[in-house]
């Protein structure tokens, strides 16, 4: 079974997406839903998904756990609540309680985005997070170089919680500038308590010229920090769009698992069961 771990669904219509503006987002600027994914994952032999969510805002999670209540191949929900509000704990057991509540897996806040990069360092943050992990749940970290140096000294601070670096923390790619980008990559890596998605390098690249091999050396350094046990496969559809098909991001991910073949079990399934603590009749885990 393959489990793409990050991909997301939004409606134009009942959500506001600030990162979605300008000409060079136009051609995701229109509503994806699981009828536009099934295909693909078809095409690509992916089996099962987790949606994760895109915006800050409560509603785009309870509708996401409607879709894992209603479609078999969606097997989790990484979703939003307002880690620096004093009723988080509620909040969580709430979505929990909601037809497909049990599919909440994670949580996620878009922190490149905050001005301040020490925000994951916050009080009040922190306290939230603390509560997600008291939840059994899994924090997703959505970082680029300038947080992760926050994100590493949440993940020691929390010892015992279960943290998903998304994309690699985004090298920059296209630049080649990633000098300061692997030593961080390093630190945080040498963590047992956070997996890595290999995910979301293709938009960070050139988008009209790259070629398969130019993510090769990402990949294998992931693969060499984490080990087998803590890399992902995650497809980023539909933000991929805006530089490569969801089928062509599928074989870029498999250019890591023909490295080993011994390691793609792993990769494509068990590792995103441990790091999301997937267990239903959904992922056939027991």
């Amino acid at each position: 079974m393959i489990i793409d771990a990050h991909q997301h669904f939004w409606d134009l219509e009942t959500g506001k997406y600030d990162w979605m503006t300008g000409t060079a987002m136009a051609p995701i600027r229109r509503n994806f839903g699981p009828h536009d994914l099934q295909p693909l994952m078809a095409e690509a032999d992916v089996d099962k998904t987790i949606v994760v969510q895109c915006r800050h805002d409560l509603e785009e999670t309870r509708d996401f756990l409607a879709i894992a209540a209603k479609y078999d191949f969606v097997v989790g929900v990484v979703g939003w609540v307002d880690l620096q509000a004093d009723d988080v704990a509620q909040e969580i057991a709430a979505l929990r309680a909601l037809p497909g509540g049990e599919y909440l897996v994670g949580i996620r806040h878009i922190v490149h985005d905050e001005p301040d990069a020490s925000w994951l360092l916050r009080p009040a943050v922190q306290r939230g997070i603390g509560a997600v992990i008291e939840a059994g749940l899994t924090y997703d970290l959505l970082a680029r170089t300038r947080e992760l140096a926050a994100a590493t000294a949440l993940a020691k601070t929390f010892p015992k919680g279960r943290f998903v670096l998304d994309h690699l923390a985004k090298p920059p790619i296209a630049s080649g500038s990633t000098d300061a980008w692997q030593a961080e990559f390093e630190k945080i890596a040498a963590l047992d308590n956070v997996w890595c998605k290999i995910s979301g390098m293709v938009t960070e690249a050139d988008w009209a010229s790259w070629r398969p091999a130019v993510f090769d050396t990402y990949t294998q350094l992931a693969l060499e920090m984490f080990g087998p046990d803590r890399i992902i496969f995650g497809s980023d559809w539909p933000v991929c769009n805006l530089a490569a098909a969801y089928k062509d991001v599928k074989a870029i991910a498999h250019r890591l698992a023909e490295i080993d073949p011994g390691i793609a079990e792993r990769f494509y399934h068990f590792n995103a069961v441990a790091a999301y603590r997937l267990s239903d009749q959904k992922t056939g885990t027991p």
